[in-house]
């Protein structure tokens, strides 16, 4: 072919492809839109406000296309009055979008994320929030800014609550399902909500665990760690993302033309909406970026965010930094037509409006049973000295003691703004309304809050325990402690908790601690008390229903941890998927063990603390059963894999206890050597399966080149040959290992 035959086939080409664009309707909707729109009118779609108390003000906003999109309005009625204005009395009729943090339910509270991430159970999440949608949206909310797939590290930062914990694969898995429950098989379905991937990115590194604080990750690790969930946001159908508070490397997040333009529109092809966070494009000032808010304004729109939340930057400076060629208004056509997509992708032109249906969405049988099931899903079974739990029949009485024992509120945990306490069923309830007329309950709290430091009433709950066979503890922390700006430098239990459990554990009787809280805390000492231990995080409304049927045995626990337990703050950040030193630990003397006057070089140089060894309290994977099961060797289909071939693990799981109950099997790799150094394990796969007592079952994983390749530093990820070692185990620190190579 001619080199003049090839060009003309190539403009044939454009020509055709560009038609083909042209074609989709909505895209035609919005050219003919945005060929309409004044400058003023574009930026205003770009402008989100917050409305609850302030709809009054805003009419006039609404009429003259000033504000695109309305969080923190929770009326129905109202949400119907501004939205009539909008497609009724503005120049161009473009609908509102109403939005509301929905983080882990409206009404009907579903387990805390970092809890719902512990049943190792996509359904779980998945199902969480499609209540959670059902019931917005019957309030004319279409937008949350959920899920949170912040990789988090650090226990002392609050928001861990929020996140699905340390893993990227185990939190790309339960984001992407929290991404299909909130947005369903149709975004445009009235019981429908857009989802919003945040933070982008980096936002769980804060330094030392403090909220908002600075972060700094090579780019290598930004792609290894902290992408992925993202990129599977974006596979799932994420219809929005939100900008992260953090700088990373100097550049708040907010202003970076890397991550908004570079990454996820140019490398990842994203075409829904950006936006920022609350006020962080105003936050750029604090930060040192900017100098003031127009500046912030220039530089958050020249990366790409494409709504202004509560930051008055756009609204105030966008059009005169267009006019003075400071902002190409190209730029701002683009995050116009993002934000026009998303409307027409929820419907929004064709249904704007909410049926006013009263609160018969909320509570139904169904959400509350759904809830429940989370929320014994998301429970972990930390000890069980002989075999306390489940409580035998044998037992008459029970002291139900603790500050977490009744407490309606805290057991919703952070961010559920519009809980209602009162239909929150706590522990003791739980236990006097479906157990009591099996045993004598006893009730003495003993300690009336977390924090509490008054030990009066400790001997109280001591009296009453010694009344009981068995002592249940409820211990925690508070919900107003975890959630956002919520650090904690000591991660302990806090108040008189630790002094009011070594009281009852001086009664002789059996203790079962119950621990409700928004991160994990340093319970070594506590640990070692207890006869029994549930880590039942902050379980939401029917918290108490599950962990009550947990603690009688109608319910087994199968939650496993989705983030390393430390034994003391000082290990952090810990985590298991670490590198290895070129010195690891052995010998490992512990500091009261080092004798009197030893010299330096006694008990060697390798990579541990002296106070605290070089294992945490408990390893991520982690979680007991009231049942065993015994794992089998893992057979390879083959002890090599070529680079176009796959590779089956099997390994025989079998329940050799006397309950039917379920296990969390994982899969792990390690690259024993690569051009980078690679982590000791990495989480590829699990699964989680139902193995009825003195059944086995035969659990299969395929593993291909892909799985095994990594980010270079050239930015480009790909395998490298070499040998494996592969592990299918019940956590990250066990399981009998089989190697491979690949080829």
């Amino acid at each position: 072919m001619k080199i003049k035959d090839i060009i003309i086939l190539a403009l044939l080409l454009a020509v055709i492809t560009g038609c083909s664009e042209k074609k989709d309707p909505v895209e035609q909707k919005i050219d003919q839109l945005i060929s309409q729109m004044t400058l003023k009118e574009k930026i205003g779609q770009m402008n989100q406000l917050t409305g609850i108390g302030m709809a009054d003000d805003m009419t006039n906003a609404v009429r003259n296309g000033d504000v695109g999109s309305i969080l923190n309005e929770i009326d129905a009625v109202t949400v119907n009055k501004l939205q009539k204005i909008a497609v009724e009395e503005s120049r161009l009729k473009i609908p509102l979008i109403f939005a509301r943090d929905v983080i882990h339910g409206y009404k009907t509270i579903f387990p805390i994320p970092l809890g719902q991430a512990a049943s190792w159970n996509p359904a779980v999440a998945e199902s969480g929030a499609r209540v959670a949608a059902e019931e917005a949206s019957s309030v004319g909310i279409r937008w949350t800014f959920a899920p949170m797939i912040d990789i988090s590290r650090d226990p002392r930062w609050g928001r861990i609550a929020e996140s699905c914990g340390e893993d990227p694969y185990l939190t790309s898995v339960i984001g992407a399902a929290m991404v299909k429950g909130f947005q369903g098989d149709t975004l445009s379905a009235p019981g429908s909500i857009a989802a919003c991937a945040k933070h982008f990115v980096g936002y769980g590194a804060s330094e030392s665990g403090k909220d908002y604080n600075t972060t700094w990750i090579p780019e290598l690790q930004l792609r290894e760690v902290y992408f992925p969930p993202f990129q599977a946001a974006i596979e799932a159908g994420a219809a929005t993302f939100m900008c992260s508070f953090n700088d990373i490397n100097g550049v708040p997040a907010s202003g970076s033309t890397f991550l908004n333009r570079q990454v996820l529109r140019k490398e990842w092809k994203y075409d829904g909406v950006l936006v920022s966070d609350w006020g962080s494009i105003e936050q750029m000032i604090p930060h040192g970026f900017c100098a003031d808010l127009k500046e912030a304004g220039e530089k958050a729109a020249i990366a790409g965010v494409d709504i202004d939340m509560m930051g008055y930057a756009y609204i105030n400076h966008l059009e005169e930094l267009v006019k003075s060629g400071a902002v190409n208004e190209k730029l701002i056509d683009e995050a116009v037509r993002n934000i026009l997509r998303l409307k027409f992708r929820l419907g929004l032109f064709e249904n704007p409006y909410v049926k006013e249906q009263g609160r018969d969405a909320f509570y139904t049988e169904s959400s509350l049973q759904k809830a429940k099931d989370a929320a014994i899903e998301s429970v972990v079974l930390l000890k069980n000295d002989n075999d306390v739990l489940p409580l035998s029949n044998n037992i008459k009485s029970v002291a139900v003691v603790g500050p977490l024992s009744d407490s309606q509120a805290d057991q919703l945990g952070t961010w559920c703004f519009d809980a209602e306490p009162e239909h929150s069923v706590t522990p003791l309830t739980a236990i006097r309304n479906d157990y009591g007329t099996q045993v004598r309950v006893i009730a003495e709290e003993g300690l009336t809050y977390s924090r509490d430091k008054n030990a009066n009433g400790i001997s109280k709950a001591v009296a009453a325990a010694r009344n009981a066979d068995v002592i249940l503890f409820f211990a925690g922390e508070e919900a107003v402690l975890s959630g956002e700006a919520r650090s904690r430098a000591d991660i302990s239990l806090p108040g008189k908790q630790m002094e009011m459990l070594a009281a009852l554990k001086q009664t002789g009787k059996p203790v079962v601690m119950i621990v409700m809280a928004g991160r994990p805390l340093t319970i070594e000492k506590e640990v070692e008390m207890a006869d029994a231990v549930l880590y039942a995080f902050h379980g939401g409304t029917m918290a108490g229903p599950a962990l009550a049927d947990l603690i009688f045995g109608k319910a087994i626990p199968s939650g496993k941890l989705p983030v390393t337990m430390p034994r003391m703050v000082g290990q952090v950040p810990v985590y298991y998927s670490h590198k290895m030193t070129g010195r690891p630990a052995q010998n490992i003397t512990l500091i009261d063990d080092i004798e009197v006057g030893a010299k330096q070089t006694s008990i060697g140089f390798t990579s541990y603390h002296l106070d605290a060894g070089d294992s945490p309290l408990f390893p991520f994977g982690y979680g007991l059963s009231y049942t065993t099961f015994k794992y089998g060797d893992v057979k390879l289909s083959a002890t090599a894999l070529g680079m176009n071939d796959e590779l089956t693990a099997t390994c025989d799981i079998t329940n050799t206890g006397n309950y039917t109950a379920s296990e969390v099997v994982q899969l792990y790799i390690r690259d024993k050597v690569g051009s980078l150094v690679r982590p000791v394990k990495e989480l590829k796969g699990f699964d989680k399966v139902q193995v009825e007592a003195g059944q086995t079952k035969t659990i299969s994983f395929t593993i291909t080149a892909n799985d095994l390749a990594f980010w270079h530093e050239d930015m480009a990820k790909r395998p490298e040959a070499g040998d494996f070692t592969l592990w299918i185990a019940t956590d990250s620190s066990s399981g009998t290992s089989v190697d491979f190579t690949l080829r």
